[in-house]
């Protein structure tokens, strides 16, 4: 059973030079670190570009990454826990004051 209220289905991703928005299908949107997941920070943008939703929703997957992300993981605030880079990429971007933020948006551009 989920611990996540609502409907955590993601619909689109959108990609800045720090950060990634995911776009949920109840209007909110999510705000992450690329510093969160090292594979997405060392990423070009076309490979970034190239995710596939899965799981109805509920992850993210970029094939040529090796790199899978739940929904229900971001919302929990949770980074990549495969890669020790990772941890400390993390804390240094929330002494940063960039952690994951959460907020409802209508699903126009971003």
């Amino acid at each position: 059973m989920s611990t996540i209220p609502g409907n955590a289905q993601a619909t689109r991703l959108a990609f800045d030079e720090n950060s990634f928005s995911v776009y949920l299908a109840d209007g909110r949107s999510l705000s992450v670190p690329l510093a969160f997941f090292p594979r997405l920070l060392h990423a070009d943008q076309q490979q970034r570009e190239r995710y596939e939703i899965s799981g109805g929703g509920t992850g993210i997957h970029w094939i040529d990454l090796d790199e899978d992300i739940s929904v229900e993981g971001l919302l929990l605030n949770v980074g990549d826990r495969n890669h020790r880079h990772g941890e400390q990429s993390r804390k240094s971007a929330d002494r940063e004051g960039l952690a994951a933020n959460v907020s409802r948006t209508s699903h126009g551009a971003p």
